[in-house]
């Protein structure tokens, strides 16, 4: 049987995604949303407007993501939040992980003594994996993750496309 291969190179590269994260990678989370439009600017109603083709589709696109970048990154934020708040179970086990590593770091190695009890440092990790994994996957973190991969997605594409870009781009766009 033939292997079907895909050039994801040349699907990709129409809206230039390999270079369009570098810049993300780079900076603190501080400069990431320091660069925050008002909401009145990114709620604009005056500049939403349907595209006329696929070829101003593109270009919005990839002028609203590096200019509303930041703002963008605040609405993934706000998704996740949302969906955590939403599967109660998935939220219970990351803060039950977080909570237990913290605990037992706060050990420093020494063995938990409770009086009636005592358990090593090897038991208690042993005990929070054997809790927390079955849970972890009985909550559904993969469903959660394409439901924040595509409500992203269509939140972020769908503003993208259909806010216009800023006059002074436009212009200066036309000049080149």
């Amino acid at each position: 049987m033939a292997r079907i291969n895909i050039p994801l190179d040349a699907l990709t590269s129409r809206l230039n995604l390999s270079s369009r994260f570098d810049s993300v990678r780079s900076q603190s989370i501080a400069q990431r949303f320091a660069g925050l439009k008002p909401v009145t600017e990114f709620f604009d109603v005056k500049r939403i407007s349907k595209p006329k083709d696929f070829g101003e589709i593109q270009s919005r696109v990839n002028y609203n993501l590096s200019y509303f970048s930041s703002n963008y990154a605040a609405v993934i934020a706000m998704l996740g939040i949302w969906g955590l708040l939403t599967n109660l179970t998935l939220l219970f086990v990351l803060v039950f992980v977080v909570v237990g590593v913290f605990a037992i770091g706060k050990l420093e190695g020494r063995d938990l003594d409770v009086g009636f009890a005592r358990a090593t440092t090897t038991q208690l990790w042993t005990g929070l994996v054997v809790i927390a994994v079955p849970v972890f996957f009985w909550s559904g973190p993969f469903g959660y993750v394409l439901w924040l991969t595509g409500a992203s997605a269509v939140t972020i594409l769908g503003h993208a496309s259909l806010m216009e870009k800023d006059v002074a781009a436009s212009f200066s766009e036309e000049a080149v």
